[in-house]
């Protein structure tokens, strides 16, 4: 590409976190320009590039942020220096930050982009091709001004800031193309026709498509989300049908085939989803692999997803689910229901679980609900199996019944709609729900957070919003 070449707009995810401390430094109440640097890790897709926050510096006004030589203000040097060495270290993109007035529309001033003509090609010089930039904020806005090697450079298209709820920043308030449809009047007359046209735009990822996921597939696809990536690789048998939304014998196999070529004619489980997703809205772009969510290829897909939903149970899938909503700042929820049984037959407490996860919050592995045991046993060939059991006897499967799976299903759906509509309350619940239907009760697991997980805290081996430059623990595919 030849110097100059301008690259595809790109964005950028901000936790919800780290964007309310950014306000509270830039916009005090002193009507003043302030300062900052975020370092951020990169994600490369077939939706272009996108950077994911992992480290906020605030600049100290008068210490780190002073009187410019050319505008009104700069980040001194030896600050510059610190931060741009700690990116090129870490592999990870570098942003200077400033406010300006306003709240809906943001710009970089002349005096802005003469700053970056003069010294962004020497940053790049330093960090070894990373890219360098800068982001300009008011109250409601944003503006991005990234850097390449070769002079290239890309505006922001907008930016996410990921919380219980989603919220969208950029330069200039969209012009949004409504979405006037009968179809979808009834719902968007909850959200409105902004609220569809976010749902029509945004790509989830369904990773099991069994009981749990085949059901997702059916709500998400009629809520109107326009794209789906559904990874599943077992086909349907005679005793999923009572759990498989829409499925029936003919997925099976037609009864008239011989039964030496039924395996041939075996619906997969991610065909029939996505069967059922056109079904409720032909417009819906599906991407249905009958693979599994392990193989490194796979995986890679489901990295710049806008939410992800885990409704497969095994030890190694719930590890890379959460690697990638650390690594990649994807909000997502883990799904499931468990019928504990006795040695003797006695049934337990029947629950169901919606566990929703995202960058520094509910991380699996905090919580114990990742078994090094079971990590073990599942890399082991003999061990390779659909499920484990909830028994003693591994050759007995674990019970599972559809209304348990829609409790858990509808409750995370619906977490997912009001997150990215922007509806929740910002003091909604952010404990997991479970729901015990034996007892008929409904109680909420808080959440723990231990502060040097290597896969959630911002300890400086840690994964999070590290971004392509760090591994997924994902398997070659065989």
């Amino acid at each position: 590409m030849a110097p100059n070449t301008p690259v595809k707009p790109w964005r950028l995810t901000i936790s919800e976190e780290m964007h309310a401390q950014l306000m509270r430094h830039l916009f005090p109440g002193d009507g003043d320009e302030h300062g900052a640097i975020i370092l951020a890790g990169i994600c490369e897709s077939d939706r272009g590039l996108r950077l994911v926050a992992r480290e906020l510096h605030l600049a100290i006004d008068g210490e780190d942020y002073v009187p410019g030589k050319y505008g009104y203000r700069m980040l001194k040097a030896q600050f510059i220096q610190s931060r741009i060495i700690r990116a090129r270290d870490a592999n990870l993109a570098y942003l200077a930050i400033h406010n300006h007035g306003g709240s809906t529309s943001v710009g970089f001033s002349p005096d802005d982009f003469a700053s970056h003509e003069r010294g962004y090609p020497a940053l790049i010089d330093i960090s070894r091709g990373m890219p360098v930039g800068a982001l300009v904020f008011a109250t409601h806005a944003v503006a991005g001004d990234l850097w390449f090697a070769g002079k290239r450079r890309a505006e922001l298209g907008e930016a996410h800031i990921v919380g219980n709820r989603r919220q969208f920043l950029y330069p200039q308030p969209p012009a949004r193309a409504a979405l006037k449809s009968v179809t979808y009047d009834r719902q968007s007359r909850l959200f409105g026709d902004t609220g569809q046209a976010i749902l029509s735009g945004t790509r989830v990822g369904i990773i099991g498509l069994g009981g749990a996921g085949s059901i997702l597939a059916e709500l998400l696809g009629r809520l109107g989300v326009g794209d789906f990536l559904l990874t599943d690789p077992d086909k349907v048998e005679i005793s999923n049908l009572p759990r498989l939304v829409a499925a029936d014998f003919s997925d099976v196999a037609p009864w008239w085939i011989p039964s030496f070529l039924r395996e041939r004619f075996r619906r997969f489980k991610v065909d029939i989803a996505a069967r059922n997703i056109r079904r409720a809205n032909p417009r819906a772009k599906v991407t249905a692999l009958p693979r599994d969510f392990l193989d490194a290829d796979v995986a890679e897909r489901f990295k710049d997803c806008d939410y992800l939903f885990l409704a497969a149970d095994t030890m190694s899938a719930r590890l890379l689910f959460n690697a990638i909503v650390n690594q990649y700042g994807v909000p997502g929820v883990q799904v499931g229901a468990k019928v504990p049984v006795g040695p003797d037959g006695t049934v337990g407490d029947v629950f169901c679980v919606s566990r929703t996860v995202r960058s520094g919050h509910g991380c699996l592995w905090c919580n114990g609900l990742i078994s090094p045991s079971r990590l073990q046993d599942e890399a082991v060939p003999a061990s390779t199996k659909k499920g484990y059991a909830y028994v003693d006897d591994p050759g007995v499967a674990a019970p599972s019944v559809v209304t348990m799976n829609a409790v858990a299903c509808a409750h995370a759906a619906d977490d997912f709609l009001f997150h990215m509509t922007g509806l929740k309350y910002e003091n909604a619940e952010t404990a997991w729900f479970r729901w015990n239907a034996r007892r008929g009760t409904a109680s909420y697991d808080v959440p723990r957070m231990d502060l040097q997980c290597l896969e959630c805290s911002m300890v400086d081996d840690s994964r999070l919003a590290r971004g392509d430059n760090f591994p997924l623990p994902t398997r070659p595919r065989r």
